[in-house]
């Protein structure tokens, strides 16, 4: 049972991995109009993730789905606020060694609604399925008031969900939505940044570092890109645990994650950029 627990933590710890890591900040409070951004509804990233410690080697054990769409609870004939909503998509799969080994399959499922005139998340939707455990969180967001509302229920039980309400401070952001606000960003080697950030009723400041630019191999051929290191690491960040977070992003014109490595007590997850499906351009690498 505790190798099965480390097993399902270290997957959620990959997926954390680069969900987590994507993190920037603007600004302080900053609001005005978004400029043009490098993505747009229609493209789709596909990740695989590798476990790696001694003799297990690129051990299969999951998948990653990130997607942005568009929203259809924007009109053009509604707001303009309403009418710039983006949803974000991520799903992350168990799979190959894991889902065999320890007999379980493990999913979840994240939209973020954004407001894509200032970048910000409006409504936060996950699934959690762990085999027969189900756990579905909902967060609502009050610009105005500076409040984030989380509420978290079983669907296979009659219990009322919890809920929990905090102050946050602008910009904020959310776990999915930090990974395509980074997207938005120019990083300099040598910065150091810091992101606000909720999750699951949490509100955590994650300091970003920018280590180091590099030219390397990807999906996307020989490309330069960005390495970043959150800290989400430690008794007061996200994971309480010891451990590394490395991502790297294309230095170009559409900033894309080609890969994070996570290292943790039980070994390293690589997390490499498998393809990029864009529909609006009718093609895929």
């Amino acid at each position: 049972m505790l190798i099965i627990q480390k097993g399902i933590k270290s997957l959620h710890l990959a997926r954390a991995g680069l969900l987590l890591a994507c993190l920037v900040s603007t600004v302080g409070g900053q609001r005005a109009a978004w400029p043009t951004l490098p993505f747009s509804a229609g493209e789709e990233l596909v990740y695989q993730t590798e476990f790696n410690k001694a003799l297990l080697r690129g051990v299969d054990v999951a998948e990653f789905h990130f997607r942005v769409n568009a929203d259809p609870a924007g009109s053009e004939n509604g707001a303009a606020r309403d009418a710039a909503r983006l949803r974000l998509v991520a799903d992350a799969v168990s799979k190959g060694f894991f889902a065999k080994l320890f007999r379980i399959n493990i999913h979840e499922h994240i939209e973020s609604t954004i407001a894509n005139d200032i970048f910000t998340p409006l409504r936060t939707t996950r699934l959690d399925e762990q085999g027969k455990r189900v756990r579905i969180a909902e967060a609502g967001f009050d610009h105005q008031a500076r409040k984030v509302t989380w509420t978290e229920r079983d669907p296979t039980h009659p219990q009322p969900p919890t809920t929990t309400t905090i102050d946050f401070q602008e910009p904020i952001q959310d776990l999915l939505s930090a990974i395509y606000f980074l997207r938005t960003k120019k990083l300099t080697v040598g910065e150091s940044l810091t992101v606000p950030l909720t999750d699951s009723g949490r509100f955590v400041n994650v300091q970003v570092a920018v280590v180091e630019r590099k030219r390397m191999n990807s999906a996307l051929g020989r490309v330069t890109a960005v390495r970043i290191q959150p800290a989400i690491f430690g008794e007061n960040a996200l994971v309480k645990r010891a451990g590394t977070l490395s991502i790297w992003i294309t230095d170009d014109n559409r900033r894309i994650p080609i890969k994070a490595q996570l290292k943790v007590e039980i070994g390293t997850f690589d997390i490499k950029l498998k393809r990029v499906i864009d529909s609006s351009l009718n093609q895929a690498r």
